[in-house]
């Protein structure tokens, strides 16, 4: 079946716009989906009038209006980090009876979003919205292994190393050490790092282009959580937990 051609050419202005997120004059644009600038005025036009393009008037530049998020709102609410792990983390649970994080980066910080209880109760500092520093625990440890080398300097130069324990990492050629290590193995561990009696593994989730966009870990006091446990069991199960959800998000090994 052949395409309906304006359709197919409204198309195109709408990627071609996204390209260029502070806009592009309508001569460019023409030019670059290769239609008449007639043609490409009386689709904008179109466009504009339905919110999916605004023209900026000073600068007779075109680019994407705000509608086309509406357009994307259901696939970005699906395509949610703490729905779709959810299974896997509840399932680990279930597994290990231990309590599970999942965690993200925000403003050089970790971020609970999400945790999951273990029924042999222990009170830890963790709790959905808190904040953590990212030096000191194993979620965020991870987080910080999947920085490229200038992001990962620019972080670290900025953490101040509060000492937490006396097995805290303490300046940053400790942590640069530490990623390597992370890096290599798929893991990173909080071996009682961030709070007293407490030992966590964690793990990365990946997105479709191999990036690190939001850690998990099994975390519990350290006479459970040792680190016979750790290499006999858990390892190969964060790793395969790691795997589970990040290839519902398109990645591939």
């Amino acid at each position: 079946m052949s395409n309906v051609q304006s359709l197919e050419r409204a198309f195109k202005l709408l990627e071609a716009l996204s390209e260029f997120p502070e806009g592009i004059q309508i001569t460019r644009l023409a030019e670059k989906v290769d239609l008449s600038k007639s043609t490409a005025h009386r689709l904008l036009a179109t466009l504009i009038n339905m919110d999916y393009v605004i023209k900026d008037q000073e600068s007779e530049k075109y680019k994407l209006g705000y509608r086309i998020i509406f357009l994307s709102r259901n696939i970005i609410n699906n395509i949610d980090i703490i729905s779709i792990a959810k299974p896997f983390l509840e399932e680990l649970a279930e597994d290990v009876n231990e309590t599970i994080h999942l965690c993200i980066q925000d403003k050089e910080e970790v971020l609970y979003v999400d945790k999951i209880e273990s029924s042999r109760t222990i009170r830890m500092y963790s709790r959905v919205g808190n904040r953590a520093p990212m030096y000191c625990t194993g979620v965020g440890k991870v987080l910080l292994s999947g920085l490229d080398k200038n992001r990962f300097d620019k972080v670290a130069d900025n953490i101040n190393f509060v000492v937490m324990t006396p097995t805290t990492i303490t300046n940053k050629e400790q942590l640069c050490q530490e990623m390597e290590l992370i890096r290599s193995r798929g893991y990173a561990l909080d071996d009682i790092e961030h709070e007293e009696g407490i030992r966590c593994i964690a793990a990365p989730i990946f997105d479709s282009e191999g990036k690190v966009i939001a850690s998990f870990s099994i975390a519990g006091p350290s006479n459970r959580i040792t680190m016979e446990l750790i290499n006999n069991e858990l390892i190969e199960k964060v790793k395969k937990t790691t795997m589970g959800i990040s290839r519902l998000l398109g990645y591939q090994h």
